[in-house]
């Protein structure tokens, strides 16, 4: 990944951060047929280890953990909020005209081997923490225990573990940092007046960039 200096995002617990609260990865990897890409929810979880450790799964029908050779390294990519500028937000452009268009954005790229486990009391335990995880703001949390045994084995049968144990992670959250405060000013004002899916985060990252 092209990583400027003034967009690198080296601290750690914010690169976990960010992980936790957009799981949906996609996990890229290398098989004999090349290179794949997969949507997967994935669980950042503290293992000990400096980076940490992934840990989910895919459809035991997806040739992704058939394919992908044993041991080899795969590549997971967390997207946070993303955001078309507009040059016209900035008031440089009314000074000088030298602006143009960017986009704004925050990812981690996470590297590590990929395991594969097919094992059901691990892929139980997985899926009650994903449960417990995620159902947790709902007024009323569902739990693997409310549907029929008979039902969740066949489901858990359907399905493959995969894990990460992590060897590095990038972080680059290019949010205007290389604007000066005034452009920055006129983005966070821009990006609540058009109020799109991520415009609102957006603005909040280039506050928060801003700060000292």
């Amino acid at each position: 990944m092209y990583l400027p200096t003034h967009f690198a995002q080296p601290d750690v617990d914010t690169l976990h951060a960010l992980m936790r609260a957009h799981p949906l990865a996609t996990l890229v990897t290398l098989g004999a047929q090349g290179l794949d890409a997969n949507p997967v929810p994935l669980m950042w979880a503290d293992d000990g280890t400096p980076h940490g450790v992934l840990r989910g799964h895919v459809a035991r029908a997806n040739p992704v953990w058939r394919e992908a050779a044993p041991g080899a390294e795969a590549l997971a990519i967390f997207h946070g909020p993303n955001a078309y500028i507009s040059p016209s937000w900035y008031p440089s452009k009314r000074e000088t005209g030298k602006v143009v268009p960017t986009w704004n954005y925050a990812v981690v790229h996470a590297r590590g081997a990929l395991r594969v486990i097919d094992d059901a009391a691990w892929l139980r335990g997985l899926v009650e923490t994903l449960t417990r995880t995620h159902e947790a703001g709902m007024p009323q949390p569902w739990a693997v225990g409310d549907a029929p045994p008979d039902y969740i084995a066949r489901m858990l049968g359907a399905i493959v573990g995969i894990e990460l144990a992590l060897t590095s992670l990038q972080g680059k959250w290019k949010t205007s940092q290389n604007q000066p405060a005034a452009n920055r000013a006129g983005v966070v004002e821009g990006l609540r007046r058009r109020d799109g899916a991520d415009d609102a985060a957006m603005a909040d990252w280039v506050e928060r960039a801003a700060r000292p």
